[in-house]
């Protein structure tokens, strides 16, 4: 393996500073590459091959001196990278070539690049809920390396920790919640762990300081009271709200089923009096007993042109997911229109449901393993494994006694 060391070059005009530069030596011939920084002879230590940062200097050239040994620092790791990728490949590289390779840096090295060719690639093999999922991080990530004013990609061996704190500094500063920023945070993760595995980049852990973990959120349930509120405003007069409180009870009625599997659910879905699904999230399959409210929505509106059970995707011939994106966008909307008629203090979205049905049910003395303890949990994977615990039927009892309650 190649080796490599930082030198000092003295100014050839006594007084001026010199100039630091980098020397790879492989199979015995030596390399230099300047790294472009320019110190005094009295702010280098020649033996230990770093900088000094000498007592009493004014605080401009002391904070030039901090910001150089992390450049530093960068450009040494930048370099040998280079190396231990050459060796990993096997390559019979020489000093001159791991010069050039580190001044021209190939562009599908660099962060944004790469996420790009990753998205693109995840669509191709119809993992499109990933690849929304990495645009949306990937576009707050844009406006965060906007915001730096340095360019607008970077290349992976500046990914490290001080970035990705500043980027968290970045998100808190813009009232991101801690929740979103961990979003985020565990997206950027997961790509830079693939292009580790492609050795495009050795393992740094630069996400070791930032939070990636989950934050109980704030309570969004509402009482049974609120709920019938709900279902007994008479929204007759505007189409648009009583659609869209009429969803909003569907999910309700089946267990704070989220929107986007209630725009794929299909007609054949329901059978034998049962509504069987698979959760688009987390691929499991659920049984809900199918109820007399459930039925009086779908009996409202007319579906007869598609094979779908509620109105959400109405056009088979146009983009599916298009159609259920501008269909939250515009319930949520219609949601929180009713929130206020009836004076709710929190925002009424289709995720209040999910939230009201698993309050009701504790309230109602239901136990925590038969409603999962979906709003309570501190992390999904517990709650995954008491849903796929559940007795079906006592489930449906818990969500017969629910309904009864309005």
């Amino acid at each position: 393996m190649a080796s490599l060391k930082i030198k000092y070059r003295h100014s050839s005009i006594e007084g001026k500073a010199g100039t630091l530069f980098y020397q790879v030596i492989h199979k015995r011939i030596a390399r230099q590459i300047s790294s472009g920084y320019k110190i005094y002879p009295d702010e280098w230590d020649i033996s230990n091959s770093q900088i000094i940062i000498p007592t009493g200097i004014e605080e401009n050239r002391y904070r030039y001196l901090v910001s150089l040994e992390k450049y530093i620092k960068e450009d040494t790791l930048r370099l040998k990278d280079i190396m231990i990728k050459f060796d990993n490949f096997g390559y019979n590289y020489t000093a001159d070539e791991v010069i050039e390779y580190y001044s021209t840096f190939p562009k599908n090295e660099y962060f944004i690049c790469f996420s790009e060719n990753l998205i693109g690639q995840l669509k191709q093999i119809g993992k499109i809920r990933t690849a929304e999922t990495y645009t949306t991080t990937l576009n707050s990530f844009r406006r965060f390396m906007h915001s730096r004013k340095k360019g607008s990609d970077i290349p992976f061996d500046k990914i490290d920790s001080s970035l990705m704190m500043e980027y968290e500094q970045y998100l808190k500063f813009h009232d991101i919640c801690p929740n979103s920023s961990s979003y985020y945070m565990r997206n950027l993760r997961a790509i830079y762990n693939r292009a580790v595995e492609k050795e495009l980049v050795i393992q740094r852990y630069p996400f070791k300081y930032v939070y990636t973990g989950i934050d109980k959120t704030v309570k969004r349930a509402v009482s049974a009271k609120i709920i019938r509120q709900i279902r007994d405003l008479d929204l007759s007069h505007t189409p648009s709200l009583e659609y869209a409180r009429d969803l909003f009870m569907f999910s309700f009625y089946t267990r704070g089923m989220s929107f986007v599997d209630m725009a794929y659910l299909k007609k054949s879905n329901l059978q034998n009096g049962f509504l069987s699904y698979c959760r688009k999230k987390t691929n499991q399959r659920l049984l809900i007993k199918w109820e007399k409210p459930m039925q009086e929505i779908i009996d409202k509106y007319d579906t007869s042109n598609t094979p779908y059970l509620l109105p959400i995707i109405k056009n088979i011939l146009k983009d599916n997911t298009g159609q259920y994106k501008n269909a939250i966008r515009l319930m949520n909307t219609k949601l929180k229109t009713i929130g206020m008629l009836i004076g709710l203090p929190i925002p009424l979205t289709t995720y209040v449901a999910r939230h009201a049905w698993a309050s009701i049910a504790r309230s109602k003395n239901v136990q925590i393993s038969t409603i999962s303890e979906a709003m309570g949990h501190d992390s999904e994977s517990t709650t995954r494994i008491y849903l796929a615990s559940l007795d079906t039927s006592i489930v449906d009892e818990a969500n017969s006694l629910i309904i009864q309650t309005l």
